[in-house]
C-alpha cells in the first residue's frame, strides 16, 4: 500500500529528457484526451481569463513552461482570438523530441513559437514573461528546486503565474491507475500517471512553497478532479 502523507521522490519516465519516438507521441495524444475529457485544460483557462482581464489593448507575452504536445497553447491562442485578445505564446520544454513534436502539431498558429530549453539554466532565468503557466509540471521538481524556481518566476513574471497541478490523494491515485489500465495503450501513461498523483501536493504544501518563495498575492483553488488551481498576481 502507497503512503501519501509525503510526495514522493520516485522518478517518471517522462523525466528522462531524451525519451522519445512512438511512446512518447502515444503518451502525448493521450495526455491532450485526459486534460480534455476531465477538464484539466479548462482550469487553466480560467485563471488566464481572470489575470489578464481588462488588457485587450496589450500585447501579452505568455510562457508555457513543461508545453508537451502544445494543447493548452493551442487552447489560449484559439481564446485569445475569440475574444480580441493579443497574446505572444512561448512553449518551453527540455526535451527537444517533445519540442519537435508541438512546433508540427500547431504550425498553422502563428503567435506561438517554441524553445528547447532548461528552466532550471540560467539562459531561461534570464528571460521575461508577462505570465508563466505551469501546467503538469511542477510536481516533476523536489521542494527545494520548487522554491528556487517560484523565487526566479516571480521575477521573471510581470503580470501573474498560473500553475495547474494535481491533488496528492488515494482516490485520485487508484482512480487514474484504474482508468489507465482500462485505457491507456501506452506503458508510460500507466506508470507516470498514478506516480504523478504521488508526487503532487496537498493545500498546506502548496502555500509552504509559495510562502518560502517570498509569495504573499496568491490564490488556491480545489478543482475536480483533484486538480489545484494557483493563481499569483506578480505586478
Amino acid at each position: 500500500m502507497r503512503n501519501f502523507k509525503n510526495r514522493s521522490d520516485e522518478v517518471e519516465i517522462m523525466d528522462d529528457l531524451k525519451s522519445q519516438g512512438a511512446e512518447v507521441e502515444q503518451t502525448l495524444k493521450e495526455l491532450d484526451i485526459i486534460n480534455n475529457r476531465l477538464g484539466g485544460n479548462k482550469i487553466s483557462l480560467n485563471a488566464l481569463s481572470e489575470l489578464v482581464h481588462g488588457r485587450k489593448s496589450e500585447v501579452l507575452r505568455i510562457a508555457d513552461l513543461g508545453c508537451g504536445g502544445g494543447d493548452i497553447l493551442k487552447l489560449f491562442a484559439e481564446w485569445a482570438l475569440r475574444k480580441d485578445y493579443h497574446f505572444e505564446l512561448t512553449g518551453i520544454d527540455a526535451n527537444r523530441f517533445i519540442v519537435d513534436y508541438a512546433r508540427q502539431a500547431l504550425k498553422g498558429i502563428r503567435n506561438v513559437t517554441f524553445k528547447t530549453e532548461n528552466i532550471l539554466s540560467r539562459e531561461f532565468i534570464r528571460q521575461k514573461f508577462d505570465i508563466i503557466h505551469c501546467c503538469l509540471f511542477l510536481h516533476h521538481f523536489t521542494n527545494d528546486e520548487l522554491i528556487h524556481l517560484l523565487e526566479n518566476f516571480k521575477k521573471q513574471a510581470s503580470l501573474g503565474i498560473i500553475i495547474n497541478d494535481l491533488h496528492r490523494h488515494w482516490l485520485a491515485y487508484y482512480s487514474i491507475k484504474f482508468l489507465t489500465f482500462l485505457f491507456s495503450k501506452s506503458p508510460m501513461v500507466k506508470f507516470d500517471g498514478p506516480l504523478s498523483v504521488a508526487r503532487a501536493f496537498r493545500r498546506k504544501e502548496l502555500i509552504e512553497l509559495l510562502e518560502q518563495a517570498g509569495i504573499r498575492n496568491y490564490q488556491i483553488k480545489w478543482r475536480w478532479a483533484f486538480r489545484w488551481e494557483v493563481m499569483i498576481r506578480t505586478g
